[in-house]
């Protein structure tokens, strides 16, 4: 028999209506199987669909599972902000003044207020960091039909969903990127270039091409913007910066990245919902 559970859809990241990543957040979602979660992310058709459970570790307040059209995540960040929204927006109350903690496929993540209305997510530990083998880094210069050479430098940032990331010259040439989806085969890339001084209000331009798992180009990525964060933030780039994505999708996504005084990295933005009522599952 189906049920129907409290919805909502939260757009993260977003600097006006309909500006940032929309994440569909089912609430009380414990009796859905994995087949049915898969169903509606799919019907859904949004980067990321999550489904909120009690949670099955004491430290947390809510246990999430996050969903594509292609499969499952054990982590994203967009959809970490979105239903910590989401979730304390329906009345959940954590079990700390100061933060949510939210269980995931790669445990436990830390969420806390980032000013009067900003969420921010501290950053999982890395499950792959370090160089991009040469074949690799020929792969992604195929998909951004790029020359190798175009590429200044790129390293893994996977702190989940398996990201390997690329920075090329400037913001410029990150915007002029048409890629060849076809062409990533397996690897989900991140694409990143400065903008010069007084340019932009954000230090970097950033792009997410993820077609293997039924997104082409993510409009606005907390996971990657993260590992981008755990790589450059307090090196090439200030330990405090505004990253820009969603630009080449007609969106005005921002990300705010701050590498602590201990080196944790926090990514933060705004998060409002936009759709609230119910979904008959």
């Amino acid at each position: 028999m189906p049920h129907t559970y409290e919805f909502r859809q939260v757009d993260v990241f977003a600097t006006g209506p309909l500006t940032g990543n929309p994440v569909a957040v089912v609430h009380d979602a414990d009796d859905l199987d994995d087949a049915q979660m898969a169903a509606f992310a799919r019907w859904t058709n949004l980067s990321e669909t999550t489904f909120l459970l009690r949670p099955t570790d004491p430290a947390a307040d809510y246990r999430l599972r996050i969903w594509t059209p292609g499969g499952e995540l054990p982590f994203a960040g967009h959809p970490t902000l979105g239903t910590a929204h989401a979730w304390l927006e329906a009345g959940g109350t954590p079990r700390s003044a100061e933060h949510v903690v939210q269980e995931c496929g790669v445990g436990l993540v830390t969420v806390r207020r980032d000013g009067a209305d900003r969420l921010a997510f501290a950053a999982p530990p890395q499950r792959r960091s370090g160089s991009v083998a040469p074949e690799d880094l020929a792969q992604i210069a195929r998909g951004l039909r790029v020359s190798v050479a175009d590429i200044e430098d790129a390293a893994w940032v996977d702190n989940g969903p398996g990201w390997v990331a690329a920075r090329l010259r400037d913001a410029a040439a990150v915007l002029a990127v048409e890629p060849d989806l076809a062409a990533f085969g397996g690897l989900k890339t991140g694409v990143v270039g400065t903008y010069a001084p007084g340019e932009s209000d954000a230090a970097v331009e950033v792009r997410a091409f993820v077609p293997d798992i039924g997104v082409a180009e993510d409009p606005v990525t907390g996971s990657l913007n993260a590992g981008l964060g755990q790589w450059l933030a307090g090196g090439l780039l200030p330990a405090s910066y505004v990253a820009s994505q969603g630009t080449a999708l007609g969106r005005r996504g921002r990300v705010h990245v701050r590498r602590d005084a201990a080196g944790e990295v926090w990514v933060g933005g705004a998060a409002v919902t936009t759709i609230a009522g119910t979904v008959t599952l």
